[in-house]
């Protein structure tokens, strides 16, 4: 009845007095406007709520946080705990459920080398590569992901896809990296224990280039956390919200997110909510006089 009293107002100038409305209705007149305030705030909401969803349905893993970045982004200004309650009122906060699975296999006989990345304070792109593989599953078959991504600014600089486990899908990564980026002095490599990177193909082209070379220790999963949050967001954000029909379909729709869309629109917290494109012009052009 209080609703529908305050509508019956808002819609209807020949409508009783206010004070009259609220004696026939035994409401207080504070209560009344308080409703009143309250309902015209929710009606702002429902703009918000739509750029809200929108957003979500492109990003279906935005957590509020850069939900709200991203609205900012679209000149849409909210404060990050009213998104926060909408987005849960809403049911659009992200469930999270599937468990990583490596393909790691560090049980040979090649070389391996220290870690040289634990210490390092990065300052700019191009000093620390790392360098990871995951699998991805088809309708009827399993396949691989090698990725190398520049530590600092987070971008896949490089990326391979087939259907083995061999050095040479290592490595297939590795000479795209290398070509599309410039080896400086001092650059170091980094990645797991396993045997493709450790092979003498792999490790020979590093070596050749005059990259460092850098492992993680055994069995200590957080020596390379920034490639396994890689993973991890490739998975959620691209692998789990579809299913590939074969291997043409897998690499050309995961080519198109590494490249236009986790490297180029995906706003990243730890780069101060930019894609890793944007972070990167932006340090060029701070640099430029």
């Amino acid at each position: 009845m209080m609703a529908n009293l305050i509508n019956n107002q808002s819609e209807s100038p020949d409508c009783l007095p206010i004070a009259r409305m609220c004696d026939l209705a035994r409401l207080d007149r504070r209560t009344y406007y308080g409703l009143k305030g309250r309902a015209e705030i929710e009606q702002d909401h429902i703009e918000l709520r739509d750029h809200i969803q929108q957003v979500a349905l492109e990003w279906p893993s935005y957590g509020y946080r850069r939900v709200t970045h991203e609205l900012a982004r679209q000149g849409i200004l909210a404060n990050n705990k009213l998104v926060l309650r909408l987005m849960r009122e809403d049911n659009l906060l992200c469930l999270r459920k599937r468990r990583f699975v490596h393909t790691t296999d560090s049980q040979h006989s090649l070389p391996v080398y220290p870690n040289l990345a634990g210490q390092m304070t990065l300052s700019g792109i191009d000093e620390l590569w790392i360098a990871d593989i995951t699998y991805i599953r088809l309708l009827r078959e399993f396949i691989y992901l090698a990725v190398i991504l520049d530590a600092f600014s987070r971008r896949c600089i490089g990326w391979a896809l087939e259907r083995h486990l061999r050095a040479e899908l290592a490595l297939e990564a590795l000479k795209m990296a290398i070509a599309a980026r410039e080896v400086k002095e001092g650059l170091i490599h980094h990645s797991d224990r396993g045997v493709q990177y450790a092979s003498h193909e792999y490790t020979g082209l590093l070596e050749e280039r005059g990259i460092k070379i850098s492992m993680s220790r055994r069995g200590n999963a957080y020596d390379n956390a920034k490639a396994e949050r890689f993973m991890r967001t490739l998975k959620y954000e691209e692998v789990y919200m579809n299913e590939y029909e074969d291997m043409f379909e897998a690499r050309e729709r995961i080519g198109h997110f590494l490249e236009e869309v986790y490297n180029r629109k995906r706003l990243h917290s730890a780069l101060g909510y930019l894609p890793p494109a944007e972070f990167e012009q932006s340090l060029l052009s701070a640099s430029t006089p």
